[in-house]
């Protein structure tokens, strides 16, 4: 067990933090995900038609429990731009233990992400077919259930998703939605998106300090690709593997995360005379001060499209 990561758009914030101290999250019947492929099991036993059919009447209809999806990870770049409109939202980051407790019957499993038959059910059908032991039928549902809820694509391999499936009694219907009330304590962290506006960031400050939980900023740096985070107080965090930890050193000007034995980040020692050097070295700079540099261009791409059409 360790932390979830649920990625959302910043209009939310007024909607899921309630008065109460609570987080309101929306659970969904997986027919109504937006991968057409939910609950779809790859599977033909050899092209044998009887295993197939006797498959299709022991599982039946697959049952639809309420479920809602988050990712183990809190940078994830696709899913801040998918689920967070751009990096102008935020990621929740639950206690899953937290929620455990609350909630003893949730069940909680990571999606496995395979483009074939997750599992062989050869035996188990054969056993319901040729046994016809009402135990052999009760076990194979129950094998068909947990595959197809925490199977999909390799396509969606980036998520890193990680599920939490629960009853219909657990959840509250509210027009078209479900929804399930989880405590503040539950509640760890908040994180807002690179691209959050300044009256997101007061906002969802004030939901954290409010549910005694860390606060935090996305920070997309210049030396690296990875994300990182800065909390309140400009400190640097990184997240390794499982949580978020305190980088074990930074830049003085930026707060990137760098190498233990510099005080600054390259990009941050770039000096007005660096600049002015490299101006002055700058070819285009050159060729533009005597007003040649459209034509030589122009005259590139001419040798660019020539060069092309001989192969």
């Amino acid at each position: 067990m360790g932390f979830l990561y649920k990625y959302l758009p910043a209009d939310l914030a007024d909607v899921i933090f309630t008065k109460d101290d609570e987080v309101i999250l929306k659970f969904s019947k997986p027919k109504d995900f937006n991968d057409p492929y939910e609950l779809f099991l790859a599977t033909d036993f050899g092209g044998d038609p009887e295993m197939l059919a006797c498959y299709a009447e022991a599982i039946g209809e697959l049952p639809q429990y309420p479920t809602t999806c988050f990712s183990r990870s809190p940078i994830v770049i696709p899913m801040w731009a998918h689920y967070a409109y751009n990096h102008n939202g935020f990621v929740i980051e639950f206690s899953e233990e937290a929620i455990r407790e609350e909630f003893p019957e949730t069940r909680f499993d990571n999606v496995a992400y395979k483009d074939g038959p997750a599992h062989d059910f050869s035996d188990l059908v054969g056993r319901v077919l040729h046994i016809a032991k009402p135990r052999y039928t009760y076990f194979l549902q129950g094998a068909v259930v947990n595959a197809a809820y925490f199977t999909k694509s390799t396509c969606w391999t980036y998520e890193q998703e990680r599920r939490m499936v629960v009853g219909d009694e657990d959840v509250r219907v509210s027009g078209d939605l479900m929804l399930m009330n989880i405590p503040g304590a539950c509640v760890s962290s908040i994180i807002c998106g690179a691209r959050a506006t300044l009256k997101t960031k007061i906002a969802l400050k004030e939901v954290a300090k409010r549910f005694s939980a860390d606060f935090y900023e996305l920070r997309i740096g210049r030396t690296s690709a990875v994300p990182y985070l800065v909390d309140s107080k400009e400190k640097a965090h990184l997240f390794s593997d499982t949580e978020i930890v305190p980088s074990k050193n930074s830049c003085a000007s930026c707060s990137e995360p760098i190498e233990e034995d510099e005080e600054e980040c390259a990009w941050c020692q770039i000096t007005d005379e660096t600049k002015r050097t490299v101006a002055i070295k700058n070819p285009y700079r050159i060729i533009d001060h005597y007003g040649g540099l459209e034509k030589y261009i122009a005259g590139m791409q001419a040798i660019g499209r020539a060069a092309r059409k001989k192969k």
